[in-house]
């Protein structure tokens, strides 16, 4: 794999807008963070945030953010080396030019990873860069896998559209009753049908979406902890602690030695 250029978390004013008439000479995978409207073959539509979306090489390429929003992503540009990668990757049956809704939460924590390591001095970065793109691969085909197998349907939509928000941005001020109005469902309506949908309820995914955020910080930064509480969307440490050992087992503190060993 052959990657061109990658970027992390990019955001950009209201009038961000790409066109590309010929494309980019290579295949762009975007990961959004924000909705955005994409024009293809002359017809305007518009993806949630929350969605992976790939270009294949030779196509244009028009997108731009919502009026009076900003524009955030993820992305990376590459080649195949062979024709055999290619076919690799086909074999996938990833879909071009169309919305890919899912967890992009982990995706993103690949491509940040995959800038670093594009742009390091590592012995073995391309290697590395090579293992996060086929995990990425990997994941996508995976979504589209369980997609396949649930029946679709209007409120299992609308209930998938709130949960890729939580995991997209899980510091963002959420709760039940906020969750319910979107989708326009009484309290315990909304929170049967999500819990029947997705195994857990809504707060216990909303912690586990902010729990693996803050884990990913703790990871790959060395942020102060009482930073990291709140930028994964805890008030106070003292809570972030309790729902962090209920989970781990073991405190953010304690965490973020074991991973320095």
């Amino acid at each position: 794999m052959i990657i061109n250029n990658a970027g992390y978390d990019h955001c950009h004013d209201a009038d961000f807008f790409i066109e590309r008439p010929e494309g980019s000479g290579d295949n762009l995978l975007l990961l959004l963070k924000t909705d955005t409207i994409f024009t293809i073959d002359g017809k305007d539509i518009i993806v949630p945030s929350g969605s992976a979306f790939l270009y294949p090489k030779g196509r244009p390429q028009y997108y731009r953010c919502l009026k009076g929003q900003v524009f955030a992503n993820d992305w990376v540009h590459f080649d195949f080396e062979s024709d055999e990668e290619k076919e690799e990757f086909l074999s996938l049956a990833i879909p071009t030019e169309k919305a890919i809704p899912m967890n992009i939460l982990f995706l993103s924590y690949c491509i940040k990873s995959i800038v670093y390591e594009n742009y390091s001095a590592n012995p073995c970065r391309k290697m590395s860069t090579d293992c996060f793109m086929k995990l990425i691969f990997i994941k996508l085909h995976e979504s589209l896998i369980f997609q396949d197998e649930i029946i679709p349907d209007t409120q299992y939509e609308m209930l998938s559209t709130i949960r890729n928000k939580i995991y997209s941005k899980p510091f963002e001020n959420r709760n039940v009753d906020f969750a319910a109005h979107e989708v326009r469902m009484s309290r315990s309506a909304f929170q049967r049908a999500y819990k029947k949908s997705f195994g857990v309820t809504f707060i216990e995914d909303l912690n586990n979406s902010r729990l693996s955020y803050a884990e990913m910080l703790l990871t790959t930064t060395d942020l102060p902890i009482d930073d990291i509480a709140s930028l994964s969307g805890y008030k106070t440490y003292v809570h972030f602690n309790r729902k962090f050992k209920e989970k781990n087992g073991i405190t953010p503190s304690e965490f973020k030695k074991r991973i320095k060993k």
